[in-house]
């Protein structure tokens, strides 16, 4: 399976380039299209019998089905129960974390954690979590190995401490929230390719763990962490931050997924 995500795609850099509708978004389909083919033709090569791609990004309508590599299957649209992991419990035997980026709160390009700036950080049992670190450790529920991430730099570095034994690829080196050094994309693809075929040396899934875990969400307003605070099990912690435990990893996931929705609509206008 491949969570395939945006703003870690080759090339990316601004807001622009993943916003759906932008002339810029058009010709970053593209490149993030060949980003997935890149790596499903690895996964391909090491040995996988089929991949899912899971489109994670914003509307989650951004891939070119027409344009994507005839090996595999693609998961388009919103409203999906487990998110950026949907497909996670349909029996698959590795997860690749393709066109992440760093988490809420810290230095990365587009660095975010599910809303695009208005969380200013999540932690995880009391660690600062990236989307990435959320989505391992969903699939750890599931007994489902993190292959490969690839973003920027940074994400790489993070992903190194939360999927210890996963490849990386470095698409691009982080300059700043919206400027990169970015290798082309004939690089790249070679790169992912080989990494993706790599890495399904590693492909197989375990026994999950179910276990309890805490979420902790920090807004950038208190309007926003109020109206989180209204869902039943969610508690206000401080003046801009929640928290609420769960028995499971797919527990906290929807938690959260109603968290940031709830905060969303609380929004107004330029004032956030």
């Amino acid at each position: 399976m491949i969570s395939a995500d945006m703003e870690g795609a080759t090339g990316v850099t601004w807001t622009g380039d993943v916003v759906p509708g932008t002339e810029q978004w058009q010709r970053f389909r593209r490149l993030f299209t060949a980003d997935v083919n890149a790596c499903v033709t690895g996964l391909l090569a090491g040995g996988a019998t089929e991949v899912l791609v899971n489109e994670a990004h914003s509307s989650q309508r951004n891939l070119l089905l027409e344009d994507l590599h005839h090996g595999a299957r693609l998961l388009t649209g919103r409203h999906k129960p487990l998110s950026m992991m949907q497909g996670i419990d349909s029996g698959v035997d590795g997860v690749v974390f393709l066109g992440y980026h760093t988490a809420a709160g810290t230095r990365g390009v587009l660095a975010h954690t599910y809303m695009e700036n208005s969380i200013t950080g999540v932690w995880l049992d009391g660690v600062l979590a990236s989307e990435g670190r959320l989505n391992a450790a969903l699939a750890a529920e599931h007994g489902v190995p993190v292959l490969l991430v690839t973003g920027d730099d940074l994400t790489c570095a993070d992903a190194a401490s939360y999927a210890t034994t996963a490849w990386t690829v470095a698409v691009k080196e982080c300059v700043s929230r919206y400027a990169a050094v970015c290798l082309p994309p004939a690089v790249t693809s070679s790169q992912i390719t080989e990494a993706s075929t790599a890495s399904m040396a590693s492909a197989g899934r375990t026994e999950g763990v179910v276990a309890h875990h805490r979420i902790e969400v920090e807004f950038d307003a208190s309007h926003l962490a109020d109206a989180a605070a209204v869902v039943p099990t969610v508690e206000l912690i401080g003046v801009r931050r929640v928290g609420f435990d769960a028995v499971s990893m797919t527990e906290a996931m929807k938690a959260f997924k109603v968290v940031t929705h709830i905060a969303g609509a609380a929004m107004e206008d330029v004032y956030g």
